[in-house]
């Protein structure tokens, strides 16, 4: 299947997923965390697909994997967020299992997109045969 989009990548699809849980999460959190940890997360969880589309619109290769690593930075803040929203009891722990899960799948699959462009982009050396004689 050849991509057409960033709309066509599944990590990037999963991240929409975590946004709309993250909208979710929050709105149980105080009132007065509004300007606070709700968007702190919030705009956390919306610079993951962000980035995974931002990359992909870039002409370079070397643009994209510096995007796909921002997306994968916001998405460890996140998930420290999380922690700390369950700490602060702003929520149950229990809440955010569906959230810190995709998380922890969408680091994955990031990783892996990762390594797979830059293994394309330096490629190892092939072996050739001996020159002829």
């Amino acid at each position: 299947m050849s991509l057409k989009s960033y709309r066509d990548l599944e990590v990037w699809q999963k991240a929409m997923d975590l946004t709309e849980l993250v909208y979710a999460i929050t709105k149980e959190y105080p009132n007065d965390e509004r300007y606070g940890l709700t968007s702190q997360s919030r705009k956390a969880a919306v610079s993951v697909p962000s980035n995974i589309a931002e990359g992909y619109g870039r002409t370079h290769r070397g643009d994209y994997l510096k995007f796909l690593s921002n997306a994968r930075g916001s998405l460890c803040e996140l998930e420290t967020q999380l922690i700390l929203a369950v700490r602060l009891k702003f929520v149950t722990r229990e809440a955010v299992i569906p959230a810190w899960n995709l998380c922890q799948q969408i680091g994955r699959m990031l990783l892996r997109l990762i390594l797979k462009l830059a293994d394309d982009h330096h490629p190892k050396p092939q072996s050739t045969p001996p020159p002829a004689q």
